[in-house]
């Protein structure tokens, strides 16, 4: 008897290859933000915590910020839990029940992490260490991160959701030990260190920032991206070698996800290269700033392409084809999604421009 819940009669209204392509790319500007929250979030802790004029001046640069990554965390990871619930429902509702207590503390955590996170900006904002605030959020963002790092490996194991549900219905228990489950948490942590370190690069371009705090925010950020990168490279060696022989086997053979994967290594390369570079030559220019923005996304992409073969072939071998779904297409309403899809795109594109044309202001606060 399969574990997993009948087939929603209802037909997919678009191509299964079409949700699936939209799901990672929402995904991957979900993972960015993520990256961008832990990973600042992280730094300006550290540098509030050190002190001293110059470290207090980089810690508001980026802590000022925080409030806006966050607002692009939770609007960017609506889109890709609705893509994935359309594609692995059976899957991912009964991990979400199993856990449910969990699951539903996201919304409370995630509102006293935002507060948090306005509370340690107005501190930085006069001058203050006020360290302890952006400790406890980054606290809260990593439990965040925790409950659905264990809901996203927990829908790819059915074979312990029976015990579980038979040992309590109340949804309040974590799953058994899982060896991927660890790994998987941290690579994303890791991976805080990389988009911080980029974003402190990106940032260096930015003329409303004192220039001393810029050449500093450029070598620190280099040097946090290399060391970031070897941090990850641990945590993908784990959560890959933890898999089972079947999946690694399927991954290998696929070759989609295996250009996937290389994709992510050649991205991660590129980035502790350039990290080495702005730590040593410390570039203020924005063009530095955007290559490293452009490597970011691109180890992004490749990155939830990757995750994305590991999850199906993993269902796959526990009899669960993602590709196996009824299908009637609606071109009408696709073709409209699409283009609102698009425009959407455009237009935040255009606000991120009007921000970024907009008359610097000084940011110096101590």
């Amino acid at each position: 008897m399969s574990p997993f819940p009948n087939v929603d009669p209802i037909p997919l209204p678009a191509p299964v290859w079409l949700f699936k392509a939209l799901h990672v790319v929402t995904l991957a500007l979900h993972f960015c933000a993520v990256e961008l929250l832990l990973g600042g979030l992280l730094v300006a802790t550290w540098l509030s915590l050190r002190g001293g004029p110059l470290r207090l001046n980089a810690a508001s640069s980026l802590a000022r910020r925080l409030p806006i990554v966050m607002t692009y965390v939770i609007n960017l990871g609506v889109p890709p839990l609705l893509f994935a619930q359309v594609l692995y429902g059976r899957a991912l509702y009964t991990s979400s029940v199993l856990i449910g207590a969990w699951w539903f503390a996201v919304i409370p955590l995630l509102m006293a992490c935002y507060w948090l996170i306005y509370r340690f900006n107005a501190a930085t904002e006069r001058g203050r260490s006020a360290w302890w605030l952006g400790a406890l959020a980054w606290l809260i963002a990593g439990a965040i991160a925790r409950i659905y790092s264990t809901n996203m490996t927990l829908m790819i194991r059915p074979e312990v959701w029976q015990g579980m549900y038979a040992a309590s219905a109340l949804g309040a228990q974590f799953p058994p030990h899982d060896p991927t489950l660890a790994p998987r948490w941290l690579f994303m942590l890791s991976g805080g260190l990389v988009f911080a370190g980029l974003w402190m690069v990106w940032l260096a371009g930015r003329k409303q920032i004192e220039a001393d705090v810029r050449g500093f925010l450029s070598s620190r950020g280099g040097w946090l991206a290399l060391a970031g990168v070897g941090a990850q490279l641990a945590a993908a060696h784990f959560v890959f070698h933890n898999q089972p022989e079947n999946v690694r086997a399927g991954l290998a053979a696929n070759a989609f996800y295996l250009f996937a994967g290389f994709g992510w290594f050649g991205a991660a390369a590129l980035i502790a290269l350039t990290g080495a570079w702005a730590g040593l030559k410390k570039p203020t220019a924005p063009a530095a700033g955007w290559l490293a923005a452009a490597l970011g996304l691109v180890a992004a992409l490749s990155f939830a392409t990757f995750r994305d073969g590991l999850r199906d072939v993993t269902l796959l071998a526990k009899g669960y084809d993602v590709w196996q779904r009824t299908v009637v297409t609606n071109w009408g309403v696709v073709v409209l999604f699409l283009g609102l899809f698009v425009a959407g795109l455009v237009t935040l594109g255009w606000l991120i421009s009007v921000m970024l044309r907009a008359k610097p202001v000084s940011e110096k606060v101590a």
